[in-house]
């Protein structure tokens, strides 16, 4: 029985998608519920599975080409595996090395190959296991396209120049051109308007990150063994504090939609976290009525699930404020950049040990630069800074967390 493979049905705000990988071929035995296509949103990696045992037919839909919302992208035959034909391209394509008939390449980049006449056994994959896709048979030069051998030279040789000071490049100078991923251009795409469309400003200060630190060592055991095996870190106190700055600067809470002012009841936290891919920003759905336990185990989820690409894309829309936490890169200073329509950003840093006076006295202490970019147009800076004051006074005491003071 064939079956049409349809491309999943996308969320209103997401008009189309890309085909990223297959990873099943025609012809190739797959098990139901097994992983065959993945599909590139602006957002996020959608995944296709096997319908039932069998095999892919025919792909009518390849790498890189531009899908819609439930459109047929191939067909497949439930039943006996590895029945189905190979693909037509391949009767037509001229006859290639027995090596390049073993490798692992995607149909786009076969016919590709074909067309300029490579053979794919020289081409380095750059996809999963190693799989050869469009992009690399597009980028592929040939070693022996170098510079060709200079002829003989004659046995009169004219005086070499003199030495301008100039160091002749050598070795291999290569260059690889890929396209931008969807979800690469849509982040570049929200930068660029965020940077052109907002009044961005940021304003920065600095927090001791000793009372955290302490409050940590004393109860992290207790907390892990209390919360069945959820680790105390930094983020739970700082979305904590982030959440109580909110509750009392609604401004910071806020979008801009038109010409209106939208003012949020609630306070859903959008915690960066970095892919392989790119940088994504799953929400915490309000926040303000999560434990510290429960944001700790909220983010580490996030974590885990958008390094294996198994973030939705409803938990990635939305949010009234975001935190992005540089520090763990190494970055002791930054200014976040907005995530419209948000109204501010929080950028927390690395944290260093440095010569502080304290009551006159010097004391290395650890300290951590904070750095709050905001929409100027609706948070004044009187109300931005203040903002940041009361995060760092909320992490230098955190018994005022609990207290609400």
């Amino acid at each position: 029985m064939t079956i049409e493979i349809k491309a999943p049905t996308f969320p209103e705000s997401v008009q189309d998608g890309t085909v990223a990988t297959w990873h099943k071929q025609p012809g190739e035995a797959c098990s139901r519920d097994e992983l065959i296509v993945d599909i590139e949103t602006d957002k996020v990696v959608l995944e296709v599975v096997a319908p039932a045992d069998g095999s892919i037919a025919e792909i009518i839909k390849g790498e890189g080409e531009i899908i819609l919302s439930g459109e047929v992208i191939a067909k497949f035959v439930a039943g006996a595996a590895g029945s189905a034909p190979a693909p037509a391209a391949a009767e037509s394509a001229p006859a290639a090395s027995e090596a390049s008939e073993d490798v692992i390449a995607a149909p786009a980049a076969r016919k590709l190959a074909a067309e300029k006449g490579i053979d794919l056994a020289l081409v380095r994959g750059t996809g999963k296991d190693g799989r050869i896709t469009k992009e690399d048979v597009a980028g592929y030069k040939p070693a022996a396209a170098a510079a060709p051998a200079p002829a003989a030279a004659p046995k009169a040789a004219a005086p070499a120049p003199a030495s301008t000071g100039a160091v002749a490049p050598t070795g291999l100078r290569e260059e690889k051109r890929v396209p931008m991923t969807r979800l690469r251009a849509r982040i570049a795409e929200r930068l660029l308007d965020a940077n052109n469309n907002t009044a961005m400003l940021t304003t920065f200060n600095e927090v001791n990150m000793a009372p955290v630190m302490n409050l940590r060592k004393q109860y992290k055991d207790l907390f892990e063994k209390t919360h069945n095996g959820s680790r105390l870190g930094f983020m739970g106190f700082f979305v904590k504090a982030a959440v109580e700055a909110l509750r009392r600067f609604p401004a910071v809470n806020a979008s801009i939609d038109g010409n209106d002012m939208v003012y949020h009841g609630y306070q859903d936290v959008g915690c960066a976290v970095s892919t392989d891919k790119g940088l994504v920003v799953p929400v915490l759905r309000n926040a303000e009525n999560l434990s510290i336990a429960e944001i700790e185990n909220g983010i580490r989820d996030f974590g885990l699930r958008a390094r294996d690409g198994k973030l939705g894309i409803e938990e990635m829309t939305g949010g009234t404020f975001t935190i992005t936490n540089g520090g763990v890169f190494g970055s002791l200073l930054s200014t976040p950049i907005l995530n419209p329509p948000q109204a501010a950003i929080l950028g927390m840093h690395k944290i260093q040990e440095r010569p502080m006076a304290v009551n006159g006295e010097v004391k290395v202490l650890p300290m951590m630069y904070l750095a709050l970019s905001y929409d100027h147009r609706i948070i004044d800076g009187k109300e931005a800074v203040q903002f940041l004051v009361t995060i760092k006074d909320l992490l230098e005491d955190p018994a005022r967390m609990l207290l609400e003071v």
